[in-house]
């Protein structure tokens, strides 16, 4: 979603929130260590990929609140990260494509494909380490 689309409609100035930035970091915190505790199988992968992408969205909220910003849209969450720091453009991109395999799985029950998982296991970690370091 453009950025300027997202400030117009879906973003809000707010005054930075430590606790809650707090709260959301050890929730993602949390999420990640139980993602990295269960064994990865054709059964659970999408669950797997699925969490991963939620400890990334409530990384990147926190970051946004650590801005004094709310957003109302995940999109505009991917948006801020891009528009504020694209020389990770190659890490929104997956971000994006993360969003979509979780929105197909949420709401039209496709499964996210082992392969996916796989080729970017290792790329999902560093995803969430950037964000830590930009908090």
């Amino acid at each position: 979603m453009d950025w300027n689309r997202c400030v117009r409609q879906f973003i809000r100035t707010v005054e930075v929130d430590e606790e809650k930035i707090a709260s959301l970091k050890e929730t993602a915190s949390s999420r990640l260590k139980y993602i990295n505790s269960v064994p990865v199988t054709s059964d659970n992968v999408s669950f797997i990929v699925e969490g991963f992408y939620e400890v990334i969205k409530e990384l990147l909220t926190a970051l946004l609140l650590s801005k004094g910003l709310r957003s109302r849209n995940h999109q505009c969450l991917i948006s801020y990260f891009y528009h504020s720091f694209p020389e990770y453009e190659a890490e929104v991109y997956l971000v994006s494509q993360m969003n979509y395999l979780r929105n197909r799985l949420n709401y039209y029950g496709n499964s996210i494909e082992f392969e996916f998982y796989e080729k970017n296991k290792d790329e999902f970690m560093v995803i969430i380490k950037i964000i830590q370091k930009l908090i």
